[in-house]
C-alpha cells in the first residue's frame, strides 16, 4: 500500500502567523469573600492578575513553556480567560454563584477494552456518550493492541474520538465515570483488565491540573495505542487554532506529527502488538494481510454484464457456488441495477427480487467463513437484508439516494461501503456531473464529505470501506485517472483525516464500458481480461478489495500483486 506522505518533511507545523500563548487556563475554585469582590470589577484585566490568582488558587496549571514551541497558535477572538471562569462562595445559610453562558468545546477521547464483547463494549459507550450531551464529530480506526504496563491480560482493543460539549471538565469526566461504571467497570488493579477505559486527552485549548484530572493526559506521549487513533482524529492540514494548540502541547518543533514519528509512526501498524481492524460478524478483519476478492451476483433483467442469467434462486445459489469455488472471499448481492439510466426499482420490488435468493444462499455450507454484502441504496432492503445474515451495506450512492441508511447502518452496527457518485443512474453520466477540476481531488473531498455525514449520523469511521466509484459520474480518461490514482486519493483524505486515508478501498472495474472502448470489445464477458489489468493496476496502486464477476482469474491477478507489495516491503 502505498505512503501517506509526512504532512511536513522538516517537522515544521504550518499555521497562523500569530504566535500567543496556546493554551488557557481552565478554573473550578473557592474563593474567601474579599477575594471575589476584588476579582469581578478586574475580570477585563485578569491576566494582569496571574501572579496574585496562582497564590490564591489550588491546583493553579501553568501555560507550556515558549521556548519549547515551534508554533504559537492565537487564541480564538471569542476566548478569553474569564469566559471560562465559575466563581462560588459557600456560606452557612446560601451561596454565591456566578456563570457565564455555557460554551461548546472540542475534545478528545481516547476508548479502550479488554474484557467480555469488546466491539459491544466500545459501541455502547459511544452510544451512551452521545446521550449524555458529548456530540461526537470523527472517529479514528480501531486498533487491536498487546496490553501495556501490566502484560498477563488479554488484547485490547482501541480507538478515540473528537466530539463537541457543554460538560465542564470535571462534568466531563464524571459522565465518562459513569459510563464506565455502567458498563461494568470496578475498582481493580491500575492498567489491568476493564470492560471499558475512557480518558480525556485533550480539552479543547485548555490545560488542566487538578487533583482527578490532567489534561492533556499524562501518558499520552509514551502510549503508541493511545497515539495511533489520536493522530487518525488529525490530518496533514492543521484546520483550526484548537488542534494547533494540541501540537503546540508536545516539546517536539513538529508538534504531534514528529512524536507520532519518534513513537514508530505508521511503519509501527501491523507490527508491535498494533494493527487496524474491522469488526465484520463475529470476528476482526485485517484488510491488509492481502487482497480481498469480491464476486458480483446480479439479480436483475437488466444489468450491463448479465442480466437475467441469475433471477431464477437455483441459478443464483449455483453461481454463488462457483465463486466461492473460485477464490471469492465475499459476495456482493444486487438486486437493483445501477447501469446508466437504468428504471429505480421501490424498495419493495427490490425485496421481492432479493430475500428468495438470499434465505436460499445464507443455507448452504460454501458460505462458512465467507462474508456477504448486499448492494443497495435503500435503508429498508439494507435492514431487511442485514436481518437475514447479510454483513456489509454496499450503498452506490454514499446515502444520498436514501438518508435514511445512514441512520439505519450506524444501527445494525455493519461495515458500510461508502462510494462516490453524483445524482442518480439516471443523471450520473450527464455534462455537469462529469466537470472535475482534478478528479482524485475532487472525488476524495466529495467522499470525505460523505463519511463524515455518515460519522455524523452514528457509522464510526472504522466501518467504513471507501469505494471511488469507477464508471459512475465518470467518462474513460477519468475512469483511468482514478486507477491510476488512488494513492492521489489517500493523501487528499489524509489531508483532514488520516482515518479516512487509512481506510480500504474498493474497486470495481470489470467488465465496464471504459474497458470496452479502450480495448474494442462490445461484450462485457470478453472484457475479463482488460479487467484483470484494471486491477492490477488498482492493487498496486493501494486498492484493498476487487469487485469482480470472475473471481478464478481476478484472484491470480490479485496473489501476483501481493506479491510485489511483499517483496517492495521486504526491499525496504
Amino acid at each position: 500500500m502505498s505512503e501517506i506522505p509526512h504532512p511536513a518533511a522538516s517537522h515544521q507545523l504550518q499555521g497562523p502567523k500569530d504566535q500567543p500563548e496556546p493554551f488557557i487556563w481552565w478554573f473550578e475554585c473557592d474563593f474567601d469573600v474579599q477575594l471575589l469582590e476584588v476579582l469581578l470589577p478586574c475580570m477585563g484585566i485578569f491576566k494582569n492578575m496571574i501572579p496574585m490568582v496562582k497564590h490564591c488558587f489550588k491546583g493553579f496549571a501553568s501555560s507550556y513553556p515558549s521556548s519549547e514551541l515551534a508554533l504559537k497558535p492565537p487564541l480564538h477572538p471569542s476566548y478569553s480567560a474569564t469566559k471560562d471562569l465559575s466563581f462560588r462562595r459557600s456560606l452557612s445559610e446560601c451561596s454565591v454563584n456566578i456563570h457565564t453562558p455555557r460554551q461548546e468545546q472540542e475534545v478528545v477521547i481516547a476508548l479502550g477494552s479488554n474484557v467480555g464483547d469488546r466491539v459491544h463494549n466500545i459501541n455502547k459507550s459511544l452510544q451512551l456518550m452521545k446521550k449524555s450531551g458529548i456530540g461526537i464529530t470523527r472517529h479514528g480506526c480501531l486498533y487491536e493492541t498487546e496490553p501495556a504496563y501490566v502484560t498477563d491480560q488479554p488484547l485490547f482493543l482501541n480507538s478515540a474520538i473528537r466530539a463537541t460539549t457543554e460538560l465542564g471538565p470535571h462534568e466531563l469526566l464524571k459522565v465518562l465515570k459513569q459510563i464506565e461504571k455502567d458498563l461494568g467497570r470496578t475498582d481493580g488493579i491500575r492498567y489491568g483488565p476493564r470492560p471499558i477505559d475512557l480518558d480525556i486527552l485533550f480539552y479543547d485549548r485548555f490545560k488542566i491540573e487538578s487533583e482527578d484530572l490532567t489534561v492533556p493526559h499524562e501518558r499520552l506521549w509514551e502510549r503508541p495505542f493511545v497515539m495511533a487513533p489520536l493522530m487518525d482524529l488529525l490530518g496533514s492540514s492543521i484546520d483550526s487554532d484548537t488542534v494547533a494548540s494540541w501540537h503546540s502541547s508536545t516539546k517536539y518543533n513538529g508538534g504531534l506529527f514528529e512524536l507520532w514519528e519518534k513513537l514508530g509512526g505508521e511503519s509501527s501498524i501491523g507490527k508491535k502488538g498494533l494493527r487496524r481492524v474491522l469488526p465484520i460478524g463475529n470476528h476482526l478483519w485485517d484488510w491488509s494481510k492481502k487482497t480481498h476478492v469480491m464476486g458480483v451476483l446480479n439479480l436483475t433483467p437488466d444489468s450491463f454484464s448479465d442480466g437475467g442469467k441469475f433471477q431464477e434462486v437455483e441459478a443464483a445459489v449455483s453461481q454463488v457456488k462457483l465463486l466461492i469455488s473460485e477464490g471469492a472471499d465475499l459476495i456482493d448481492i444486487g438486486a437493483q441495477s445501477t447501469r446508466p439510466f437504468a428504471r429505480r426499482l421501490s424498495p419493495n420490488e427490490e425485496l421481492q427480487r432479493l430475500i428468495p435468493v438470499l434465505d436460499a444462499i445464507v443455507q448452504i455450507p460454501e458460505m462458512e467463513g465467507k462474508l456477504l454484502s448486499v448492494d443497495t441504496f435503500y435503508a429498508e432492503v439494507a435492514s431487511e437484508a442485514v436481518k437475514k445474515g447479510v454483513h456489509i451495506i454496499n450503498d452506490v450512492s454514499g446515502g444520498q439516494l436514501d438518508p435514511e441508511i445512514l441512520r439505519v447502518a450506524a444501527e445494525l452496527g455493519v461495515p458500510y461501503v461508502v462510494m462516490h457518485m453524483r445524482g442518480d443512474p439516471s443523471t450520473m453520466q450527464s455534462d455537469k456531473n462529469l466537470q472535475y477540476e482534478d478528479v482524485c481531488k475532487d472525488v476524495a473531498s466529495e467522499l470525505l464529505d460523505r463519511i463524515r455525514e455518515a460519522e455524523r449520523s452514528g457509522i464510526p469511521l472504522w466501518r467504513i470501506i471507501i469505494d471511488p466509484g469507477l464508471g459512475f459520474s465518470k467518462n474513460s480518461a477519468q475512469n483511468l485517472e482514478i486507477l491510476m490514482g488512488i494513492s492521489s486519493i489517500r493523501s487528499q483524505l489524509g489531508r483532514n483525516s488520516f482515518a479516512a486515508s487509512h481506510a480500504p478501498i474498493m474497486l470495481g472495474p470489470s467488465r465496464k464500458r471504459f474497458l470496452g472502448e479502450i480495448c474494442g470489445r462490445s461484450d462485457p464477458i470478453e472484457r475479463d481480461p482488460a479487467t484483470i489489468a484494471a486491477v492490477t493496476a488498482g492493487i498496486l496502486g493501494g486498492a484493498n478489495i476487487i469487485r469482480v464477476h470472475n473471481a478464478k482469474h481476478n484472484l491470480d491477478a490479485a496473489k501476483v500483486c501481493d506479491a510485489l507489495l511483499k517483496q517492495k516491503e521486504m526491499g525496504h
